[in-house]
């Protein structure tokens, strides 16, 4: 087993986290990766009561600790999401993407329930008013990640938040993460753990679609791209220093660089790539993966995956041991 301050501040045995991704990470893959000695958490966000309502009780199923990854600025356009989640009593909660202000309010809130509180951050002063408002840590996420991003690359960040950090909290690295290798290099960092999200979006337990999951499995690396075509397309107002990186696909290929033809067209495009969304159209849907995709090319269980990065870094950093001369 490998102890850091993750695992001794949450209770868990092994120091892995799985992203809370929207639409992918549901309540039974959170209660998988749980189950397995890591953190799973559910993407809440953009979820809705119903969703709630049924993933978040799955995820406790997984006993020990679980949590609710929450988007903090499509919760303050959610009236009554927020006290719903809470309701749920989950042991962490994961905040994400939110201005200086809104970071304060949840932290507090998510403090003052009970939960131990993960703030995601991507730069160093992020990570300042994180720890400021009362995180209890931190995830610093670099611009290797899948989904949204900003600019900075994981392997200097990690280091200059940690010197910010000096041990007041755990701080886990995410954005370019998806075996035992990386969750090595994190550790040789200084960091207390790794988030992992498209290695765990291929999974038997995510609620990712068929097509999703074939058309990660099949591109690599240099198939994504950075964009806000879907943001602009669905109307979600992202602040645009953060893009998204997807695989590339005709909806990509048309509508990246083209943000203001977008919005300008929304309401004509909109409906039929809505519909496209929903018959799981893998030429016009969002297919949001990280930079580890080279790395990853199969579907394998969730508890498959914490065990295999868990012995494979444990092989890794009994090997660098060795080559310390005397």
């Amino acid at each position: 087993m490998i102890s850091t301050k993750l695992t001794a501040l949450l209770g868990i045995d092994h120091p892995i986290v799985s992203a809370p991704m929207g639409g992918v990470s549901g309540g039974r893959l959170a209660a998988a990766v749980t189950r397995a000695g890591g953190l799973g958490l559910v993407g809440v966000s953009y979820g809705d009561a119903a969703f709630i309502d049924e993933h978040l009780p799955q995820a406790a199923e997984g006993g020990g600790v679980w949590g609710a990854g929450c988007v903090m600025f499509t919760f303050d356009e959610r009236p009554g999401l927020w006290d719903k989640v809470l309701g749920y009593a989950p042991p962490v909660i994961a905040l994400s993407f939110g201005d200086a202000e809104q970071v304060g309010r949840y932290v507090s809130s998510a403090a003052g329930s009970g939960a131990r509180v993960v703030v995601q951050v991507h730069d160093t002063e992020q990570a300042v008013v994180a720890l400021q408002a009362g995180a209890s840590v931190l995830v610093v996420q670099g611009a290797e990640a899948g989904g949204h991003h900003k600019t900075r690359a994981t392997l200097p960040l990690v280091p200059a938040v940690l010197d910010l950090v000096r041990g007041a909290v755990p701080v886990v690295a995410a954005g370019g993460f998806a075996d035992g290798r990386g969750l090595a290099a994190a550790l040789a960092l200084g960091a207390d753990g790794v988030m992992m999200g498209t290695r765990f979006a291929l999974t038997v337990e995510s609620i990712a679609t068929a097509g999703f999951k074939t058309s990660l499995t099949a591109a690599g690396t240099t198939d994504t791209v950075n964009t806000r075509s879907f943001d602009v397309l669905r109307g979600i107002p992202w602040d645009e220093v953060y893009q998204a990186r997807s695989v590339s696909n005709a909806f990509t290929r048309e509508w990246t660089g083209r943000d203001d033809d977008l919005a300008a067209r929304r309401a004509d495009v909109e409906p039929g790539w809505t519909a496209a969304v929903a018959r799981d159209d893998v030429s016009q849907r969002a297919l949001f993966a990280g930079e580890v995709l080279d790395l990853v090319k199969d579907v394998r269980t969730a508890a498959a995956i914490v065990e295999d990065t868990v012995s494979e870094a444990e092989t890794v950093l009994r090997g660098l041991a060795t080559r310390i001369g005397r």
